[in-house]
């Protein structure tokens, strides 16, 4: 079997030296039907690894539960990899970072009060043995020197932007090492002497993250990392997007010039991303360096291969510049054909208020509960008012997004992002209802594991208002409403609206959503991801392997207002402006 090792100053395939050129394509992010696709795409670029994630908190939305079906096969992934004659790098965590919602990390634990987060706490870390053991027995068979395509593993993520608890790194090596993980181990951090040594064990690689500057990079991670082979874990080619910002690009020239600079230093490199593909569903997470600021569906990350695997002059750029320095197969890669236009009016609107039953589950309360304890990512709130005249109401916090009625009527909408904590009442008797929506968990700095919902005291004046009802609404249910209940018109959502489309064979497409509010959309069950007028996005992508030859339906859950009833499926993305 191979044999791969960290060298004097290089990595070692056989006894001889190997760069690893690696491409990020995170499986989790990218439809089945399109792993094959993207991983040639990459070897045709010229990279010979494939480097992904795994996201804890999507494999394991109940702690016991560790799910490997459709997007989360990960076995499948890594064989795909090994078929197309390509290596692999893996990035278990525990903490990903990644944009992805709550770096990675279960919502479920932080449900007890104290749990460590990213340390050395008996609770915490008994459960990342529990997960790093499933994920590793996957990974185990699939090492090198079994005859699989694991060259790596790396040892948490950027950790010394966030800790120094070194206890913590060296007990995630020997929960690694138990587990039957023989290859090399790694380390990342950005290249500041502060985060290497933070982050960073010896007996383990360090390697780096950034995007610019390699020469100065390259060498201050040579003064931490004295010995072995030099490697970009992340070389940063784009960024991501946030909601009502803009949509980041960086210049292709600018760009293949730095990778340039990195390769002909010598060093291995891990281009991020090779391609980004979509924050499916509801996984995106957030930023909240003082304000609180939800990260977009979209995952395109200005990357060779944008959002739906075409390449871009990115692709061509990089492609030349990995020519000089090592073999590129003569193929080439080849963009789709522009995707269908064509209209499909929504009808049969379905209005949370006017039967919350068939939505979800009712629970009562006595305080208002954390979106955590229900297990919801969007819920309804409800309590019956006895008060005179107009009246102040107030919330401790808002995470992230609450909107309020009054027997039924909109009055007005809560937002953390405006950090908004009161709203005027018309009157304080009456049925009070909020619908609370999670936008997304932070995925970066000290607010990883922090509670949803309505946080601290909700008040009506000075009283503290009790004798809560709780309405789940259950999102996987939402396309299958209709077998529930009847339309009941239109109105301030949330409201569910469903048409269908005919296509003679599948294909992507791209549905534009800038005539519509703030929501969530389906095509046959699949979630697309949220969409918001505000953008900057305003197409969501459409796998080819979710559409289907003939009848197709299409879901649409408006938060705020649907002004146009009408679906629009554009031949290509809309990922907004560059500048506002």
């Amino acid at each position: 079997m191979p044999d791969f090792e960290i060298g004097e100053s290089e990595f070692l395939l056989d006894g001889r030296p190997f760069r690893i050129l690696s491409g990020a394509l995170h499986y989790f992010r990218v439809h089945p039907g399109s792993w094959a696709d993207r991983i040639e795409k990459a070897r045709l670029m010229g990279l010979n690894t494939i480097e992904t994630y795994v996201p804890w908190n999507a494999h394991s939305p109940r702690r016991g539960v560790f799910g490997t079906d459709g997007m989360l096969d990960l076995e499948r992934f890594l064989r795909l990899v090994a078929e197309a004659g390509m290596y692999a790098i893996v990035r278990p965590g525990p903490y990903i970072c990644a944009e992805w919602d709550n770096g990675g990390l279960p919502a479920w634990l932080f449900q007890q009060p104290g749990v460590g987060v990213r340390r050395n706490e008996p609770r915490f870390m008994a459960a990342i043995e529990e997960y790093l053991q499933q994920v590793l027995r996957i990974v185990r068979p699939l090492q090198i020197d079994q005859g699989g395509p694991v060259l790596l593993v790396q040892v948490e993520n950027e950790y010394g932007a966030f800790g120094d608890d070194q206890a913590y790194l060296k007990s995630l090596v020997e929960i690694i090492r138990q587990a039957g993980i023989a290859v090399p181990l790694v380390t990342v951090d950005q290249p500041t002497a502060e985060m290497l040594e933070a982050g960073g064990l010896d007996g383990v690689l360090r390697t780096a993250s950034f995007g610019s500057r390699s020469t100065e990079r390259l060498r201050t991670l040579r003064e931490h990392q004295p010995s072995g082979p030099l490697m970009c874990m992340e070389f940063w080619d784009g960024w991501f997007d946030h909601w009502g910002g803009p949509h980041h690009t960086t210049s292709v020239e600018e760009t293949a010039a730095e990778l340039d600079t990195l390769l002909a230093s010598g060093a291995s490199v891990n281009v991020y991303m090779f391609h980004g593909g979509t924050n499916f569903g509801l996984t995106s997470g957030a930023n909240d360096k003082g304000s609180y600021r939800p990260t977009i569906t979209s995952y395109d990350y200005d990357a060779p291969l944008d959002e739906a695997g075409n390449p871009t002059p990115k692709y061509e750029a990089f492609r030349e510049v990995i020519s000089r320095y090592a073999p590129v197969p003569p193929a080439v890669a080849s963009s789709a054909a522009p995707a269908p236009e064509y209209s499909v009016p929504l009808g049969e609107p379905v209005r949370l208020l006017a039967n919350p039953g068939s939505w979800g589950v009712w629970s009562d309360h006595e305080a208002m509960p954390t979106l955590d304890v229900l297990g919801a990512r969007l819920a309804l709130f409800r309590t019956d008012l006895d008060a005179e005249g107009p009246a102040l109401l107030t919330v401790g916090e808002v995470r992230d997004r609450a909107t309020v009625f009054l027997d039924g009527d909109p009055v007005g909408v809560l937002d953390r992002e405006r950090q908004d904590r009161a709203i005027m009442l018309p009157r304080g008797s009456g049925r009070l209802e909020i619908v609370v929506e999670d936008q997304g968990r932070v995925n970066y700095g000290s607010r990883i594991g922090e509670p949803k919902g309505l946080i601290g005291p909700v008040q009506l004046g000075s009283a503290v208002l009790s004798n809560w009802s709780a309405c789940v609404i259950d999102l996987d249910e939402v396309p299958r409403l209709w077998g529930s209940t009847t339309a009941t018109g239109p109105g301030v959502g949330p409201i569910a609206w469903r048409g269908s489309f005919d296509v003679d064979e599948p294909t992507d497409h791209f549905l534009q959503t800038s005539g519509w509010g703030k929501g969530v959309a389906w095509v046959n069950g699949f979630c697309l991801g949220r969409y918001w007028r505000r953008g900057p996005q305003q197409t969501l992508f459409v796998p080819g392997p979710v559409v289907r030859a003939g009848a197709n339906e299409l879901v649409v859950l408006e938060l705020d207002v649907l002004a146009d009833p009408m679906a629009r499926f554009v031949a290509g993305p809309s990922l907004g402006p560059v500048e506002l």
